[in-house]
């Protein structure tokens, strides 16, 4: 039985994702490389832990949420601080982080020597998602351990086993490739509304209930529109997992040309300071290659 929790990372993501399984009456422990991040989190029943190793010692699984792979790697097999000889054998990793599916089969076989368990399970849904309990969950591991750390995961969405260790990786940055460039898609769209006179608002509102419906024409279309880049996910984690996507299928010898497109937009999004803001402000770089300002 799974009591103890460990969470590692408490940004945008995993701070919500400690809450809902303190909510759902796991003792977790939560640690962040920022302490400030984590001490509001002790208000919910979340154990604060100083340390990470403080943090993973006798859990019954160690959920990882950090920003990308290299990260990861430090946290779990650092030569200094790395926590994966303080996790105790039997016990499960967890890896929410988004990361590239070789990297999630290496960190496997390594955990494994030890006697611990892996599973990789990053997330859509954004902070939205996370907050609500509402994330789409791309489980890739053995089905046994899946079905293991189904009752925690179902605390903070929807499961979704796709396959062995890595396929969640592999799915996730699929998922982003779609996201990425249908959010280029809808800023493209809405620049050609607005040049060729058209009136925002009130196109996109029509466009609600086509075939060109979606998530993001409606939750970025609308950031779009009111300048609202308060990030759910930044500019930089989707130029992360884009440069992943477009990486892996170089290895496959593939040549995804709206892939390519969408990563060069968000690498001019990502060239100053709108990196941070939410993934929607891609319409900006757009709209500054035309040499147009922000207003609407």
């Amino acid at each position: 039985m799974i009591d103890r929790v460990a969470l590692l990372g408490t940004g945008l993501m995993g701070a919500p994702m400690a809450r809902n399984l303190a909510r759902a009456g796991y003792a977790v422990s939560a640690w962040n490389r920022t302490a400030d991040k984590a001490a509001a989190l002790a208000e919910d029943g979340v154990s604060v832990a100083d340390t990470a190793r403080l943090c993973v010692a006798d859990a019954d699984s160690v959920f990882i949420v950090l920003s990308d792979g290299p990260a990861c790697d430090r946290l779990l097999f650092g030569d200094d601080d790395g926590v994966a000889r303080w996790i105790r054998p039997g016990a499960t990793v967890v890896m929410m982080s988004s990361i590239d599916p070789p990297s999630a089969r290496r960190q496997a076989d390594r955990l494994s020597a030890l006697g611990i368990d892996y599973m990789d399970a990053p997330v859509s849904g954004g902070e939205r998602g996370a907050i609500d309990a509402r994330l789409t969950i791309f489980a890739g591991g053995v089905p046994a351990t899946v079905e293991k750390m189904r009752p925690l995961l179902e605390t903070l969405g929807r499961v979704n086993p796709v396959g062995g260790v890595g396929s969640g990786q592999l799915v996730k940055l699929a998922n982003q490739m779609i996201v990425g460039i249908t959010i280029e898609a809808v800023a493209e769209a809405l620049l050609l509304i607005e040049r060729g006179g058209g009136r925002p608002a009130e196109a996109f509102a029509a466009l609600e209930g086509g075939f060109a419906d979606s998530t993001v024409l409606r939750q970025h279309g609308a950031r779009m529109l009111n300048g609202n880049h308060v990030p759910g996910g930044t500019v930089a984690t989707q130029l992360k997992d884009l440069r992943m996507a477009t990486a892996m299928a170089a290895d496959l010898g593939l040549s995804l040309p709206l892939l390519a497109g969408a990563e060069d937009m968000f690498a001019r999004a990502a060239d100053g300071p709108d990196r941070s803001l939410d993934h929607s402000a891609v319409h900006r770089a757009l709209r500054a290659m035309q040499s147009i300002g922000d207003a609407i």
